[in-house]
């Protein structure tokens, strides 16, 4: 796990490598342990660098970067994890390779010289990478297939450079900086901005599962994975479908992710998914699992004490962690630093601060993200599999009786609030993001004051085929939008903020693909989600952890906005220093605010959005930025 930054600049740039290692120092807590370069001029003068700042976890002791082919013609700098390295070690040794290190990152240099582009086919892991081949005089970039590692992209008069972070180009003199007015309405309904945009004009997102190659100027891009999802089930591919062929698949993405020559551990909620993940840790490790488990003083948004009794069972080295709002203020506009961008999720600072806490004893952890968006774990998914049902009520009937009745509920019936209005939009790529958003998309443009020519939204979240199940759709939506570009980001900046590696077995790609031969039922099941890893687990979990209801890892922002944070909220966002009161409604901030201080709305969400922009652009415009 690591941070990576390069450039390819014209000729008779000043100083080149010495820029580059400001680029590459702007990442360093990506990778504290070691950094290195590679640099080299083409006939034409321009001047190519790779930078590399390592976290060390696999070959401590040979494994530094760059590296390069037996004649150096091909050289690599990479972030993050192939977890099938070894067996490809072997295969590419046997076709006359010669490895010069024990290191997963050689594995990657050998696979491209002997598969070229379709090398990232042959790796399982969590990657983002960059190749020099010298002889072809390209540069090759590859991203993994969900987008769990990063990689920014920046091109402007001439000069091409990609980094981990986009903080690691504002260290590049004399480039322009500016806000993607056009990402705005998008952010605001979304909660963040759907790649390949950034909020950074000029700045995008390489999407994930694709690679790219830079040759004689030019860029072209060519995604090699699809989520399974977007396709539509095959009920005559012959699978075992039981829930013990779900475990064992389920236990090799653990066993292949608790490969690491450093001590390791994992995140605790004390729900389903990283309970399993640390019940199957156990059957692997002869020590005792370290485990690191956050919550709050607010008992009805705090899980630790099923963590706990998880720690009990399976004899943990148990660590805890007990939050405040005090702790958020204090540490939020750090994050939004470190991320770049919004934050778009207040369970990022918690999830920093836990980093931060196990990196005290470990350099690694195993988590259950993604079990949600595969699986089908949210409310959403449920509700999604009625919408066709629910519009065939007359709009009539809906509109003055349903949803006034269900709109007129308490607070505490928000799922059904939020599934009854979802249910009545009937553009599904409208309703995709309502399902988690801040507000409509119209609401969005319409908060801006200045209307700017909206950007369209890569088409391809959206694209699935048209006889696919309600379910697989928006499964599909969120592995190929809500996945990278909010919960697979927090995860990454979060992590490695605190020099801390995260590893997902839920994501495992192989895992991803059975799961999507699956019947629906296997996934959601009436009311009951996740069913196939419920079932697989009853003999490793109990019955209270398996049947409780999700919790999910919510932080209790709606209260904090009414007492402790509520004087913090309002300059943000309706005092005199207030930027997004330039070009947002002003008005319409305050009615957002007054109605939910005052008790009479819940916008924690939309709140939460505006507090974070504003807090990006006082770290965006800042000096040192």
């Amino acid at each position: 796990m690591c941070g990576i930054a390069g450039v390819i600049s014209a000729a008779g740039t000043e100083e080149p490598s010495a820029s580059l290692r400001e680029m590459t120092e702007a990442i360093r807590h990506r990778g504290p342990d070691d950094e290195g370069y590679f640099e080299t001029r083409l006939d034409n003068g321009q001047f190519v660098g790779l930078g590399h700042r390592r976290l060390s976890i696999i070959d401590l002791s040979t494994g530094q970067q760059p590296i390069g082919n037996e004649d150096g013609s091909v050289n690599i700098v990479f972030n993050g994890e192939i977890y099938n390295f070894p067996e490809l070690r072997d295969e590419l040794i046997a076709c006359g390779h010669v490895f010069s290190t024990n290191s997963d990152t050689e594995v990657i240099v050998h696979a491209y010289e002997e598969f070229g582009e379709d090398c990232v086919q042959r790796l399982r892991g969590m990657f983002a990478f960059a190749i020099w081949d010298d002889n072809l005089q390209q540069l090759f970039l590859a991203r993994d297939r969900f987008g769990k590692k990063p990689l920014f992209i920046m091109e402007q008069d001439g000069l091409f450079l990609f980094a981990s972070e986009i903080k690691a180009f504002r260290r590049w003199p004399g480039l322009e900086y500016s806000m993607n007015a056009r990402a705005v309405p998008d952010y605001l309904t979304y909660r963040y901005v759907p790649g390949p945009a950034t909020l950074n004009a000029g700045i995008r997102k390489l999407p994930p599962g694709t690679h790219a190659i830079w040759r004689d100027g030019r860029l072209t891009e060519r995604r090699y994975y699809t989520p399974p999802d977007r396709y539509e089930y095959n009920p005559g591919q012959s699978v075992d479908a039981s829930a013990e062929a779900f475990l064992e698949q389920l236990d090799d993405a653990v066993r292949v992710r608790m490969i690491s020559d450093v001590p390791f551990g994992a995140f605790l909620s004390g729900g389903i998914d990283s309970s399993a993940i640390v019940a199957l840790m156990a059957r692997h490790s002869t020590l005792p699992v370290k485990t690191f488990s956050v919550g709050f003083a607010e008992s009805q948004y705090s899980e630790l004490e099923y963590a706990r009794a998880i720690a009990d069972l399976f004899r943990t080295d148990h660590h805890e962690l007990e939050l405040s709002a005090d702790d958020l203020i204090a540490e939020l506009p750090k994050l939004v630093a470190f991320r770049d961008a919004p934050v778009s999720e207040p369970s990022d600072i918690p999830i920093y601060l836990l980093a931060k806490e196990a990196r005290k004893t470990v350099k690694m952890v195993l988590t259950g993200e993604g079990s949600d968006e595969f699986l089908g774990g949210y409310n959403k998914h449920i509700y999604e599999r009625y919408v066709s049902a629910y519009q065939h009520i007359p709009g009539s009937l809906r509109r003055k009786l349903i949803e006034p009745l269900v709109h007129a509920l308490p607070y505490r019936f928000r799922s059904i609030k939020t599934g009854v209005a979802n249910m009545g939009i009937e553009d599904w790529v409208e309703r995709m993001p309502r399902w988690f958003g801040a507000m409509s998309v119209a609401e969005g443009r319409d908060l801006v004051i200045d209307q700017v020519a909206h950007q369209n939204v890569e088409e391809f979240q959206f694209d699935v085929a048209p006889g696919n199940s309600a379910l697989r759709k928006i499964l599909f939506f969120d592995q190929a939008s809500w996945l990278p570009d909010n919960l697979l980001e927090r995860g990454d900046r979060m992590t490695m903020a605190a020099s801390l590696e995260a590893r997902m077995p839920f994501m495992d790609h192989q895992l991803a693909g059975y799961v999507s031969s699956l019947p629906d039922r296997c996934r959601v099941r009436g009311r009951t989600t996740k069913w196939i890893l419920r079932e697989a687990v009853k003999l490793l979990l109990p019955a209270t952890i398996i049947n409780r209801p999700k919790v999910g890892f919510r932080v209790p922002v709606n209260e904090w906005f009414r007492g402790p944070m509520q004087e913090y909220l309002h300059e943000h966002i309706c005092g005199p220093n207030s930027t997004i009161r330039q070009y947002l409604h002003p008005d319409s901030i305050d009615q957002f605010f007054n109605e939910h201080v005052g008790a009479r709305q819940n916008h924690e969400k939309i709140l939460w959005t505006l507090l974070n922009l504003e807090i990006w652009h006082r770290t965006n415009d800042a000096p040192d930025a």
